[in-house]
């Protein structure tokens, strides 16, 4: 697993599993275990990575090999997506309204190249629809 985000009531733990194409959901107990584990979204040929969730309970996730960021509702439908020119890593929103999608992007050939594509790195930043919610 990758990304992690906590719905904002504090119930659910939603996961990112990247080489399993989808987003998985989790019951959060009182004293913190997780239960009912279930799948939340599908994602096709989608790699999750880094998420987090909006307002409207819409998830982004940065997706590395695919190089864009992706918004998707329970269930899998894509509400939308921003491409890069570059792997996307991880992605928060944020700013003084929270609509701000911040994503961490980075040139990315696999891990035999991480050390020659260092230094690559760039935050950017575009508004999106929804402010953040929950957790982180």
């Amino acid at each position: 697993a990758n990304g992690m985000a906590v719905s904002p009531d504090n119930k659910t733990l939603i996961v990112a599993e990247s080489h399993a194409n989808r987003l998985t959901a989790f019951d959060i107990a009182a004293d913190g275990g997780l239960a009912n584990r279930r799948r939340w979204a599908d994602l096709g040929n989608g790699f999750p990575d880094g998420i987090c969730l909006d307002a409207e309970g819409a998830i982004w996730y940065a997706d590395v090999p695919n190089r864009h960021c992706v918004r998707v509702r329970e269930g899998g439908a894509m509400l939308d997506s921003v491409d890069a020119d570059r792997g996307c890593f991880a992605c928060m929103l944020g700013g003084a309204d929270g609509k701000t999608l911040f994503i961490v992007a980075a040139e990315w050939r696999g891990f035999e190249h991480m050390i020659s594509d260092a230094r690559t790195g760039q935050v950017l930043s575009i508004e999106a629809s929804a402010p953040g919610a929950g957790w982180p």
